[in-house]
């Protein structure tokens, strides 16, 4: 398939980027090297070639989907002009969602929605992302000393592990009182009410250049449409109602909420204020108010208790904020205020506004891989094709601006926070998880922002700069009184309320380097950007504060004189020791050198850059020379324990010692070319694995791998897969029921 390596050469060095390397490599049907990089301007790249047409179904495809497709081609070439226009990435269906994963997604980096799209009755899923359950952890910090720390490495070093991890389960295992977890609001609902005649022309789309969901339909002879924005410059969310023939519009607005909160309606609108009560992660939880404001271009309002009833209106427009009091005391008069200035600038202002910011950052960048006569068909019905083996690489092209577009909505310069496991959005279903809906730092926060660079979207990074800020805040005190270090640590679990210290459980709490690994995106960023005021500002003070921990918290081995960090772990997997002990923290797990050694590095260069802190450099230079030096076990597969011990799950999702090969770039063709042969072993070994766990970001992982290695045919399967067997309706991707106890699909950013 020709259009292989384009399809590697967007995902690997776009929506997940490794430093600056790129791979450009061959596959085995077109056997020469395809390069479609051009960049322009400022990271501007657009990937543009001729493919060959595909066919739109494989042989063994049934005749029930060719006639599913058949039916909705046709629809779609009659309704291609109502809506987008040809060629615009649109996401687009035939009928309401039925499920919030069939939903489509707004949001400015603050609030959201999931846009359902119905008839009679409309759903409209609301989330802020400061809406959290918790409180701050006073304690979090009180469950071990470095006079403890001392003990429990002086096991590891005369090499008795099975106390060392017997010791550390003892002293590092986390203690959270009340961590908490983001939630979703609920549901604005619009009932409506038509006059007699037939249902026809439905259709409900998210334009992913412009940002807006469009629903719309004819009943009789009449055309109503809703459009929904989640607008950035104006900081609100507004929605319109309308229809082709005045005096159409009979609805009700009301609130089907998860939370609870007392309700109050006027001719205006409605207010909802009400505090956060959510105790399966303890106590503690943020106040919230929403307002929302009403626009009604004729007819009557009549407003009840908690709902109002519009009556032969001609248009509708509704302006909402909701705010919490997490980091804005003054939360009610923020939303009042912002709702009313919503309003009175109007729908069509907002519109204007909303797309004069978003489309210029979207269509920054612009992907072609060929069209088929798939092109054409709804989004649903596309996937179900792909799923069942058809080849469409317009979808390809599809999927990597969905992914753009939904870093563009959930992380903007001014979000309060960044994106957690579910993004800005929440399908209720993470919150209820052991897990939670919060910030892991043992990849999927990480994987948010892979992309954002390479994609063209520098900007979408403040956030995670601003979270990164908040965790070197807390987790100085962590790394004092449980490390006697300096500088600052996070582990595997984080929170807004300042959690750092190690989670409940050694085998995958204890992942000290969890923090560092974020905090090398802001070397990443400014290799990007060259901007020396944001590395002498912001990039640098932190990857110095990050630095200086390790300067303080590593250890000398005294028996080969390398430098160790440790106890750790290797999230979230264990190792099996000769005598048959199956334990999970050693020293020094290949994570963890491969982290060092990018932080290190990332200080060495930025002093260097910058002029300044020469004597801090030198010790650094100094140290990295005497961390251990990446290699491959007995096994021919790269090492992830320090004694090349094997895994305890040989078929685990993990694959943190690759960490060394993607994101970071220290394994490559160029500079340890004697390590390829071990990673891609790795990965064989691992992938092949009798009950082999693959979930959404794992199959993201080994897309990133082999792109990573130059195979593009294997790249293009696991995006396959990614297709296949996790991403949903509205392209959202899924960690599958019965991952980690999950008892349906969850929604995962990542």
């Amino acid at each position: 398939m020709p259009y292989l390596l384009q399809i590697l050469h967007c995902l690997q060095n776009f929506l997940f980027p490794a430093g600056n390397n790129f791979a450009i490599g061959k596959t085995a049907r077109t056997n020469k090297q395809e390069n479609g990089y051009h960049y322009h301007g400022k990271s501007l790249l657009t990937l543009s070639r001729k493919t060959k047409f595909f066919n739109i179904f494989m042989l063994s495809q049934s005749l029930k989907f060719l006639r599913t497709a058949l039916c909705a081609g046709a629809a779609a070439l009659m309704s291609l002009s109502t809506f987008a226009q040809q060629g615009e990435p649109v996401l687009w269906y035939q009928a309401p969602a039925s499920d919030w994963m069939e939903g489509v997604p707004v949001g400015n980096g603050r609030m959201a929605a999931i846009v359902y799209g119905g008839i009679d009755t409309e759903r409209i899923a609301l989330n802020e992302i400061t809406l959290w359950a918790g409180q701050r952890d006073t304690m979090q910090n009180s469950i071990c000393t470095p006079e403890n720390l001392a003990e429990i490495r002086s096991h590891f070093l005369a090499g008795d592990f099975r106390t060392g991890n017997e010791l550390t389960d003892k002293y590092l295992s986390g203690k959270s009182s009340s961590f908490g977890t983001h939630l979703p609001l609920g549901d604005l609902v619009i009932q409506s009410k038509y006059p007699a005649g037939a249902l026809t022309d439905y259709r409900r789309e998210l334009n992913l250049s412009d940002g807006v969901s469009r629903t719309s339909f004819k009943k009789g002879d009449i055309t109503f449409s809703r459009e929904v924005i989640c607008n950035y410059p104006d900081d609100i969310t507004a929605v319109k109602i309308s229809a082709d023939k005045p005096g159409s519009i009979n609805t009700t607005l009301s609130f089907n909420l998860l939370r609870n909160a007392e309700i109050s309606a006027d001719a205006n609108g409605i207010t909802l204020k009400g505090k956060v009560d959510y105790p399966m992660f303890g106590p503690g939880g943020v106040n919230f108010f929403l307002d929302m404001r009403l626009t009604v271009e004729g007819g009557s309002v009549s407003p009840a208790t908690d709902r109002i009833n519009i009556n032969g209106a001609d248009r509708v427009e509704a302006f909402i904020d909701i705010r919490t009091d997490m980091f804005d005391p003054d939360y009610q008069a923020t939303a009042k205020n912002t709702a009313k200035n919503g309003s009175r600038k109007g729908y069509d202002t907002l519109l204007a506004n909303h797309v004069a910011d978003h489309k210029p950052l979207f269509d920054r960048m612009k992907i072609e891989l060929g069209n088929t006569d798939m092109s054409h068909l709804p989004t649903d019905v596309r996937l179900h094709l792909i799923k069942n083996g058809a080849q469409d690489p317009d979808f390809d092209a599809l999927f990597f601006q969905y992914g753009r577009y939904m870093l563009i909505a959930s992380s903007r310069p001014n979000s309060p926070l960044c994106g957690n496991l579910q993004g800005v959005w929440n399908d209720n279903r993470a919150c209820k998880m052991a897990w939670t809906c919060d910030y892991h730092l043992d990849i999927n926060i990480q994987q948010n922002y892979w992309s954002a660079n390479k994609a063209n979207l520098a900007e979408c990074n403040v956030p995670l700069f601003t979270y990164v800020d908040l965790l070197r805040k807390y987790g100085s005190e962590t790394a004092r009184k449980i490390y006697g270090s300096r500088g600052w640590v996070a582990h595997t679990v984080t929170n807004p309320w300042g959690y750092t210290a190690p989670g409940g459980n050694v085998g995958w709490g204890l992942n000290v380097t969890g923090g560092a690994w974020l905090a090398t995106h802001l070397w990443s960023h400014y290799k990007y950007t060259l901007d020396k005021d944001y590395l002498a500002k912001t990039g640098y003070p932190l990857l110095k504060s990050t630095a200086e921990f390790f300067a303080d918290y590593m250890i000398e081995d005294p028996a080969t004189g390398q430098l160790l960090t440790g106890p750790s772990i290797s999230p979230e997997n264990g190792y099996v020791t000769p005598e048959g002990y199956r334990l999970s923290a050693a020293m020094m797990p290949t994570i963890d050198r491969a982290v060092v050694h990018d932080i290190y590095t990332a200080c060495i260069e930025s002093s260097k850059i910058l002029g300044i802190d020469k004597a801090f450099r030198r010790q650094l230079e100094k140290d990295i020379k005497k961390l251990p030096p990446l290699e491959a076990d007995n096994d021919g597969q790269v090492k992830e324990w320090l004694h090349g011990h094997p895994r305890q799950d040989p078929a685990h999702r993990h694959t943190s010692h690759l960490l060394a090969l993607y994101p970071l770039g220290q394994i490559s063709y160029v500079k340890t070319p004697g390590l390829i042969d071990a990673a891609k072993l790795t990965i064989e070994k691992q992938t092949s694995a009798p009950g082999w766990e693959d979930v959404e970001w794992s199959a993201a992982n080994m897309l990133c791998f082999n792109s990573f290695l130059k195979d593009g045919e294997k790249a293009h399967y696991w995006l396959q897969d990614l297709f296949k067997y996790f991403t949903r309706e509205n392209l959202m991707t899924v960690s599958p029921k019965g991952i980690a106890g999950a008892p349906e699909d969850i929604f995962s950013f990542d």
